[in-house]
């Protein structure tokens, strides 16, 4: 029962988190907002025991990718006034079409998952851990790996050059 509530209200923390990251003019608000819905997000990745995969949200996108959504901002320097023609200007209408559109939408969504009747899935054991994820990730899929390894040098590159262009 505890689960379930601490679920929920991570989930809502997602929601919310997600839409002030969208809705945001200052981009560095914006990205703090963003390290709430990832760090979120790990914690739902923890509930349902995959450990592995929330470390890694955690470390890679929290810790890695943020920081450099956050270095780039902090390339373009953008003022307020660069700022503002952003800002949307149907931000109410957008809304109350959302939770309209979402209110017609959930009580379909709840009489599709009470025809559905889905049996106690079993994990094994060791779902989720590094030991049985390391072996797939090191030898079956080791080429995909080292591939995204080599583009997210290239982006650190790349941002690297950019900024030593503007200064």
């Amino acid at each position: 029962m505890i689960e379930t509530i601490l679920f929920i209200i991570l989930g809502i923390i997602l929601i919310f988190t997600s839409i002030m990251v969208i809705t945001r003019i200052n981009p560095i608000s914006s990205a703090l907002y963003l390290v709430f819905a990832f760090l979120s997000l790990a914690s739902l990745y923890a509930m349902l025991s995959a450990t592995f995969v929330a470390a890694i949200q955690i470390l890679v996108y929290t810790g890695g990718i943020l920081v450099l959504i956050i270095f780039v901002i902090m390339i373009m320097n953008l003022t307020n006034k660069e700022l503002l023609p952003l800002r949307a200007n149907y931000l109410l209408l957008f809304s109350v079409s959302l939770i309209i559109l979402g209110g017609s939408l959930l009580p379909i969504l709840l009489m599709i998952s009470h025809s559905i009747h889905l049996g106690g899935v079993s994990l094994p054991e060791e779902f989720g851990t590094i030991k049985t994820i390391a072996p797939l990730l090191f030898e079956k899929f080791v080429f995909p790996f080292e591939m995204l390894s080599l583009l997210l040098l290239t982006a650190i590159v790349g941002a690297l050059i950019i900024s030593k262009r503007k200064l």
